[in-house]
C-alpha cells in the first residue's frame, strides 16, 4: 500500500510531459493503459494519467477496485458508492473532481496543496492554459474553490502527519477563523471596543473576533488600554 506522499513524489516526476503530436492523445499513459499506442479525440487521458499513478505505486487496487476507467465520472459515482467521496476538506493525496462550465465533473487533479484561501494546488494531466479539460501536458496549477465538484480520497497507508502538512492544515483553519461572525451576547463590548478604538482589525478590516490571542496581540491591547485610561485621567484632572 502506498502512502499519498509517495503518489506525489511519483505525480511531481512527470510534470512537463506532452502528448506527441500536440492534440493526438498519445502518450505514454494511454499507452500503458490501452496497451497499445492510441491517437485522436476519443482518448482524453486525465483519468488515465490518475490509474497511471496508482499502477507506478504499486496500489492500483485503491484506484477503482483495480478496475480501469478513463471517465472523471464514473470514477466519482465508484467513489461515492464506497464512502470514499468527499465533498470538502480535501487534503494533499486526495484526487479532485474539477467542473469549469456548470455542475458537470470535468476533470481530474492530484491535490498537492491547500492553500490559506482554500484553493488547491495540484497536479493533472491532459491540461494546459489554452484547454483546461485537453491540454495534453502534465501540469501543476491552482485551481480556485469555484471549480471543485468533489473529491475521491483512495485508502491510503496509515502514516505519520508531516510538520508541513500539518502547517497547511492549521493555516486554513486558522483563516477560516478569522471569517467567523461573533455571536449577539458581546454586541455591546464589540461597539465599545471599536469606538474606543481597542480593535482596529487587520489590513482588511477583519476584526477575527473568534481568533485565537498570540501574547504579541495582548500586549497591543494592554498597550492601547493603557493610552486609553491615560486619556481619561488627563480630561478627569481638567
Amino acid at each position: 500500500m502506498a502512502t499519498a506522499e509517495r503518489l506525489l513524489e511519483l505525480a511531481r516526476r512527470e510534470i512537463g510531459v506532452t502528448e506527441e503530436p500536440p492534440g493526438s492523445n498519445r502518450v505514454k499513459y494511454n499507452t500503458a493503459y490501452y496497451r497499445r499506442e492510441v491517437s485522436g479525440s476519443s482518448y482524453p487521458w486525465c483519468c488515465v494519467f490518475m490509474w497511471w499513478l496508482f499502477q507506478q505505486a504499486n496500489c492500483g487496487e485503491l484506484f477503482y477496485d483495480g478496475k480501469k476507467t478513463a471517465s472523471c465520472g464514473t470514477l466519482a459515482t465508484w467513489a461515492k458508492r464506497k464512502g470514499r467521496f468527499i465533498s470538502e476538506g480535501l487534503l494533499p493525496g486526495d484526487l479532485v473532481f474539477l467542473g469549469f462550465s456548470g455542475k458537470k465533473i470535468q476533470h481530474i487533479g492530484l491535490v498537492e496543496r491547500v492553500k490559506t484561501d482554500g484553493s488547491l494546488v495540484t497536479i493533472e494531466g491532459n491540461t494546459s492554459g489554452g484547454d483546461q479539460t485537453n491540454g495534453g501536458c502534465v501540469q501543476r496549477k491552482t485551481r480556485a474553490k469555484k471549480y471543485v465538484r468533489g473529491g475521491f480520497r483512495p485508502a491510503y497507508e496509515e502514516e505519520i502527519v508531516t510538520q508541513e502538512q500539518f502547517n497547511s492544515m492549521m493555516e486554513v483553519w486558522l483563516e477560516e477563523r478569522a471569517n467567523w461572525e461573533p455571536t449577539d451576547f458581546s454586541q455591546e463590548a464589540r461597539e465599545w471596543a471599536e469606538g474606543t478604538g481597542l480593535i482596529l482589525g487587520d489590513t482588511s478590516g477583519r476584526k477575527q473576533y473568534k481568533s485565537f490571542c498570540t501574547r504579541e496581540q495582548v500586549l497591543v491591547f494592554l498597550h492601547r488600554m493603557r493610552e486609553l485610561l491615560r486619556k481619561e485621567f488627563d480630561a478627569a484632572q481638567w
